[in-house]
């Protein structure tokens, strides 16, 4: 059987990864929180423990066959140069944006400025409503910005909704619903086709609908 090397995305999806690569015999063989890469009890997939924005870049260029990654995180970078063949519904969320309670952001005067990591997706978004909008790149804190002045909106995901809550906000419109996904690399899914196509069944059946 061919060697297989899949991209694990840190964080939730991780923990929300490994209870389904169990049923399917793969857990890690090794200590994921501290090395980044780790062995499974099938001796042939390895994994990779990367951030989930890294996946992508792994991935297309071959250092991993596949990987798990979240929604946003294909639609901000573009996933063109990947396939993206299975949706496994964990790590459930909202792609959002969401102001002040009661605030109504723009006076008219200016653009409207939108304070996200997420600048590709808060850019198009708005565009498709016909609104020009001045994008700050922040990378964590996005609760923040609109609190201390530093922009009218928040784009950013949402799981519970309770840190908007806690910081006196709330969501304006919900942009997408968000899942991690599978995604694969194109040349290992000709030259590994059978060894991913198995794989990936079998994940399939043990995934949520």
């Amino acid at each position: 059987m061919s060697q297989i090397t899949i991209a694990l995305s840190k964080g939730r999806i991780l923990e929300e990864s490994l209870p389904l690569l169990a049923k399917l015999g793969l857990e890690p063989a090794g200590d994921i929180d501290r090395l980044l890469r780790v062995p499974s009890r099938d001796k042939n997939v390895s994994f990779l423990i990367i951030r989930p924005t890294d996946v992508p870049t792994y991935v297309e260029y071959g250092a991993a066959d596949m990987g798990i990654t979240g929604k946003d995180v294909l639609m901000e970078n573009g996933s063109d140069a990947l396939y993206e063949p299975l949706d496994l519904n964990i790590a459930r969320c909202r792609l959002s944006v969401a102001a002040r309670v009661g605030h109504k952001p723009g006076n008219g005067t200016r653009r409207l400025r939108v304070a996200t990591k997420y600048p590709e997706i808060a850019r198009r978004h708005f565009a498709a409503k016909g609104e020009q909008v001045e994008i700050i790149k922040l990378y964590g804190s996005m609760e923040l910005a609109p609190l201390v002045g530093l922009s009218d909106v928040i784009v950013d995901l949402v799981a519970t909704g309770k840190t908007l809550k806690a910081n006196g906000m709330e969501e304006t419109e919900i942009i997408c619903q968000v899942s991690s996904r599978i995604v694969v690399n194109k040349a290992a899914m000709k030259m590994k086709h059978a060894a991913i196509q198995d794989l990936l069944e079998r994940i399939a059946k043990v995934s949520g609908p």
